[in-house]
């Protein structure tokens, strides 16, 4: 699979993402002629699903000298222990000072995104999971959060940049706030359905305004077979999105004759909220998942020197000289 390509912003190359001290560090080594060749490696702080690694290989091509640089890494998507080594660079300490902040910082988030995913995922139980926590980050990372969602095990994300990167097709339903405009889910899935291309999924949203299985049964009607599902989202009603209901318009709309509609699932949904609709035999066609995937806590990275020009250094408390680890694979 080819690399997704990931922007390489001239803030994080210029270095004025890194932390000071690395500034002051290379000011003071650079004015003293002296660059050694280093390797650094990264580890992890925490368990989790390793992510962020081809979005690091972008900017690692970028900013190293192609005669004097060697990287290897455990890759994308793989499971990383507490203090394993996921990443090693060898290469010109004045190349790649600046950049330990940003490679950290972009290992440290994706990695925990997609460990969240993957907690999902796992809850879900084979049934489909879709990112759509876009909303809860800053829109400089919400298409990398996307991405890291769906390395962990989302099918798929909400926003088109997040889908490029993961290389799949956006999904989610039409915005309530179109329903609150014409004052009607039907006539708003009927603009819909005539001006969106035909290879876009009519999935609406049905508890905007009205009873769920009300709605869901009436643009059944009107969209026929066009009506691929409805949602139905625990953020626009008092009522919580429950197994007993999303049995309850299975069953209408079973009964009305529309069994090819699919019953989406969509909220403040975490893997115990998962869990418990697949452990209750819930017909969810797919869950939709916000905040419990984009608001996961990062999990950390360390960047140590464990060489100097070939000679073994670490800090007090670390065993100088390379760490072995038989999984890394050639990075660049």
């Amino acid at each position: 699979m080819a690399d997704p390509e990931f922007e390489v912003r001239p803030s994080v190359q210029i270095g004025d993402t890194a932390d000071v001290r690395l500034h002051r560090g290379l000011t003071v080594l650079r004015s003293e002629g002296v660059n050694p060749v280093v390797t650094v490696e990264f580890s992890a702080e925490g368990r989790g699903i390793f992510c962020g690694i081809r979005e690091v290989k972008a900017l690692l091509q970028r900013v190293l000298p192609e005669a004097s640089r060697d990287a290897w890494a455990l890759e994308e998507g793989d499971t990383v222990s507490a203090g394993e080594v996921a990443l090693r660079v060898t290469a010109p300490y004045g190349t790649l000072a600046l950049y330990e902040t940003a490679i950290c910082g972009t290992l440290s988030h994706c990695t925990g995104w997609a460990t969240a995913s993957h907690e999902c995922v796992t809850a879900a139980g084979g049934i489909p999971v879709i990112s759509t926590g876009a909303r809860y980050v800053h829109p400089g990372v919400a298409g990398v959060m996307d991405y890291a969602a769906t390395v962990g095990g989302c099918v798929s994300c909400s926003t088109p940049i997040g889908s490029k990167l993961a290389g799949t097709t956006p999904a989610s339903s039409i915005s309530p706030d179109v329903v609150l405009i014409f004052g009607d889910s039907l006539r708003a899935m009927q603009a819909f359905d005539r001006h969106l291309p035909q290879e876009v999924s009519r999935v609406a949203p049905v508890n905007v305004m009205k009873d769920e299985a009300e709605e869901a049964i009436a643009l059944a009607r009107s969209l026929r077979l066009r009506l691929r599902g409805v949602v139905l989202d625990a953020m626009r009603t008092h009522d919580e999105v429950s197994p007993h209901m999303v049995k309850e318009v299975r069953a209408r709309l079973d009964q009305a004759g529309f069994s090819h509609v699919e019953i989406f699932v969509s909220g403040e949904l975490g893997s115990s909220q998962l869990r418990a609709f697949v452990e209750s035999g819930a017909p969810v066609t797919a869950f939709e998942v916000g905040g419990y995937i984009s608001c996961a806590p990062p999990i950390g990275f360390r960047a140590d020197i464990h060489e100097v020009d070939g000679r073994p250094m670490a800090r007090r408390g670390q065993i100088p000289g390379v760490t072995e680890n038989s999984r890394l694979v050639e990075l660049i």
